[in-house]
């Protein structure tokens, strides 16, 4: 156990220190800094480098904060971050309100996506189709609630490039 928390303190040390001239030293179209740009810690301290950085190595030594840069940079930043943040804290809300075709969250969560006010019908209409193959799948109900979230988002996220992309 000392030795992870060792381990962890020295990464947290060259990564707080390295990571601002990551950051700022980057070429245009590089892609993002996983330890800054992406993660826990980019949601919870966008503007505060060594704080991205500790709290994504603290997190899970960075692993997801790697992954979501490698895999999907786009999502490491921006409206996609927070519609995925905002999905994770209001899943209950949308899920129901994902049901129902209406709501204040899903509303918010589209403004989110910046998808038009005029187009939320036809997202919504899209996003529910999926989400109800999704909910009547067996092993729905013993998911855990990021895997729901995880679902509403590629959900939401298909349905505003279908319908919100003009």
């Amino acid at each position: 156990m000392k030795m992870k928390l060792l381990t962890a303190a020295a990464v947290v040390a060259c990564m707080s220190v390295a990571a601002p001239s990551f950051a700022q030293n980057k070429a245009p179209g590089s892609g993002p800094n996983p330890f800054v740009d992406c993660g826990i810690g980019a949601a919870l301290f966008p503007t505060v480098g060594w704080a991205a950085v500790t709290s994504n190595v603290i997190w899970d030594i960075g692993t997801t904060a790697v992954t979501s840069a490698t895999m999907s940079p786009e999502t490491c930043s921006g409206k996609n971050l927070a519609a995925a943040l905002f999905i994770n804290d209001t899943y209950e809300n949308l899920a129901e309100e994902t049901a129902k075709g209406e709501g204040q969250h899903l509303t918010a969560l589209l403004n989110i996506l910046e998808c038009d006010a005029a187009r939320h019908t036809a997202a919504i209409t899209s996003a529910r189709a999926s989400m109800a193959g999704q909910v009547s799948t067996e092993g729905f109900e013993g998911m855990s609630h990021i895997e729901k979230a995880s679902g509403l988002y590629q959900a939401v996220d298909q349905a505003v490039s279908l319908s919100c992309q003009a």
